[in-house]
This record gives structure tokens, C-alpha cells and sequence, in this order.
């Protein structure tokens, strides 16, 4: 298993300079990530920055509280992708599902997938503010909707992902959608251990450091 492959490289941090973006970018390259994370006002930046290289861009929409209105979450999403977004990872109207009010959630997430297509949609549940209940309904709607994602955290709630909420998107989405681990997962036995549960995505800001400690145990080249 080539644990780079797997890692969106992240930082999504309100103080985040350009400086720091370059050298997210620069890491992202050297150690072949999937992708860069970043907010929407470092999409071009990146993009040009990943542009020699097979690094995609993702970005973040109605972030980090999805709390916004549905027309909002799909101007962002649509802005992104002009400004070369590859990916979009959006935050689920958590209050709604809390609500009960489930056809809001699926509007809100149907009509972001709507508006960009074939980009994949990655859809925040934000696990840590959720019930199993509401975690298995939020996973199920985000199928409905036609989502590519479901993605366990934000990174900027209480708490990120946890093995049981993974275990239970996985039971609930089967193979109709895929999995991204995000929040809190810092090293490789982590990291791997959200992996061989089904995620096929793994959210950090710790990308690097994983994989240079699968370099380590491994012998496996770091890029």
C-alpha cells in the first residue's frame, strides 16, 4: 500500500499565508500526494502551483460550519472549479439533519453535485456533532444525493474521525459511496488502520510525517 496516494495534504487553517501554502504545495509534490486542501481564496494559487505535477486541488465549501444557505454552498462550489478546484469537499447543514428536516440536506447536497458534475463531491457530516442515528441517516442521504464522499470531519469541531463512525459510513454506503477519514489522524498506524476499515481518503496535515514513517518501517521510498 502506497500510503501517499491516499492522503489529501491539508491545511485549512483561517492564518494560513501564502508562504505556507507554497510549501504545502512543495511537500504535496516531493511526497506525490493526492491532493492539497485548501480555502477557496488559495484555489488559483495552488493550481498553479501543482500544475507540472499529478497533485489535484481540493477545496472546502460552507466551511466549517455548513450553515449556509444551498444558493451559497453552490456559488462557492462553482467558483471553485472555475478557479481550478479538481475536488470539493462540502460541509452537510447539520442543524437540518438535526432538525429532521431531510429533504433540506439532500436538496442542499444534490444541488452542489448538480452544479459541478463530474468534479467529485466530498460531503462533511461532521461526526462529532451526531448520533449513530444521525450518523447512518446523514451517510445514507449523501447516497441518495448522489455524493462521491462521505467525509467524518471538518477538523475544527470537538473531535474528528473515530474507527466506529467509519465502520458504520462503510455498513451503511457500501459501494455506493466512498470514504474519506479526516481530523485528528496524525501517524501510520492511524492512518492505516481508517484504510483497512474502507476509507479510501485520508484528510491530515500530518502527510508527511506518515509517510516518512512508512519509509521507515517499510523501506519504501518517500517519493
Amino acid at each position: 500500500m502506497k500510503i501517499n496516494n491516499y492522503i489529501d495534504h491539508t491545511l485549512l487553517k483561517p492564518s494560513a499565508s501564502q508562504k505556507d501554502i507554497k510549501n504545502l504545495c512543495a511537500e504535496a509534490k516531493k511526497y506525490r500526494f493526492y491532493s492539497v486542501c485548501v480555502n477557496g481564496s488559495y484555489v488559483a494559487y495552488a493550481k498553479q502551483l501543482v500544475s507540472k505535477s499529478n497533485v489535484k486541488v481540493c477545496t472546502v465549501v460552507g466551511f466549517p460550519l455548513g450553515a449556509c444557505t444551498t444558493e451559497t454552498k453552490v456559488f462557492e462550489a462553482k467558483q471553485a472549479v472555475a478557479l481550478g478546484a479538481d475536488e470539493i469537499d462540502m460541509v452537510m447543514n447539520i442543524g437540518m439533519l438535526k432538525s429532521e428536516n431531510f429533504v433540506s440536506v439532500y436538496k442542499d447536497i444534490r444541488d452542489v453535485k448538480l452544479a459541478i458534475g463530474k468534479i467529485p463531491l466530498k460531503v462533511i457530516i461532521e461526526i462529532s456533532e451526531l448520533s449513530k442515528n444521525e450518523i447512518v441517516k446523514a451517510s445514507q442521504i449523501c447516497v441518495d444525493a448522489k455524493a462521491d464522499f462521505v467525509k467524518t470531519s471538518t477538523g475544527f469541531a470537538k473531535s474528528g474521525a473515530t474507527l466506529t463512525a467509519v465502520k458504520m459510513i462503510k455498513k451503511t454506503v457500501k459501494n455506493q459511496a466512498k470514504i474519506k477519514a479526516s481530523g485528528g489522524i496524525k501517524d501510520l498506524e492511524t492512518a492505516k488502520k481508517y484504510i483497512d476499515l474502507g476509507a479510501d481518503r485520508i484528510g491530515t496535515s500530518s502527510g508527511v510525517n506518515i509517510v516518512l514513517e512508512s519509509k521507515t518501517r517499510y523501506q519504501e521510498p518517500a517519493a
